[in-house]
């Protein structure tokens, strides 16, 4: 089975093809987003946390880079941020934020 997934492009002109994580690492992505809600109310930890989980994907879609978190930082703007999120959850940053509102 072939999933297909999005291109993104970083800031750098890198080009990637971002799908669904896989389990092996869905499971500390999604452990890593639900911390979110704990730190919702400040920005700098809330962007902490969705780079947390950029570096995870990135395992997937860069390996190369995934352990460099000053690369990843220059070459990333929040709407690319969200788009890495969506693809690498499966399922819309906004709805993921509203499931974990409702688990509360």
């Amino acid at each position: 089975m072939t999933t297909t997934g999005q291109e993104i492009v970083l800031m750098d002109g890198t080009k990637f093809t971002a799908s669904p994580l896989k389990i092996s690492l869905l499971k500390p992505f999604m452990k890593t987003f639900t911390g979110l809600e704990k730190v919702a109310d400040d920005n700098d930890k809330s962007m902490d946390v969705l780079l947390d989980c950029v570096q995870i994907a990135f395992k997937q879609y860069l390996p190369l880079v995934a352990d460099n978190r000053e690369a990843i930082e220059e070459n990333l703007d929040l709407p690319t941020v969200y788009k890495i999120i969506d693809a690498a959850s499966g399922m819309k940053l906004a709805d993921a934020t509203g499931l974990l509102n409702s688990i509360k």
